[in-house]
């Protein structure tokens, strides 16, 4: 079982909604992040986020269905990300978190796999 399915049974729907929300607030503040979106609007890949996370952390598989496989590194190959760019991502998902209440057992499962999901995103250095 994904260790990680049981953060849906704590938060909900709605909690991830939020956090994908809270992400991509920071995105906007974060000029290294914003420069990897040339589009205006941010909501569809803040949607894209939110389905993402559903996903993995035990709700609804919509993205699966929507998207296929995620592949994430693949997905993400267009891009250079490096160490730096990497930090950039991983400071806005924490402080994103840092934002919301959650339980201390959550927030630790939580950042344990963006920590793991960012290193292993690394296709440049």
């Amino acid at each position: 079982m994904n260790p990680f399915q049981s953060v849906y049974e704590e938060i909900g729907e709605e909690k991830i909604r939020h956090l994908s929300h809270l992400f991509y607030l920071e995105v906007k503040k974060n000029e290294a992040l914003r420069s990897l979106y040339p589009e205006k609007d941010l909501a569809p890949a803040e949607e894209r986020l939110f389905l993402f996370l559903l996903q993995v952390f035990g709700g609804p598989q919509t993205y699966s269905e929507q998207r296929g496989h995620p592949r994430l590194r693949m997905r993400h190959l267009n891009w250079k990300i490096d160490s730096k760019m990497r930090n950039h991502w991983l400071n806005a998902m924490m402080t994103a978190i840092d934002q919301m209440d959650l339980d201390p057992n959550v927030k630790e499962l939580m950042l344990g796999y963006f920590i793991k999901v960012a290193n292993h995103m690394i296709n440049h250095e």
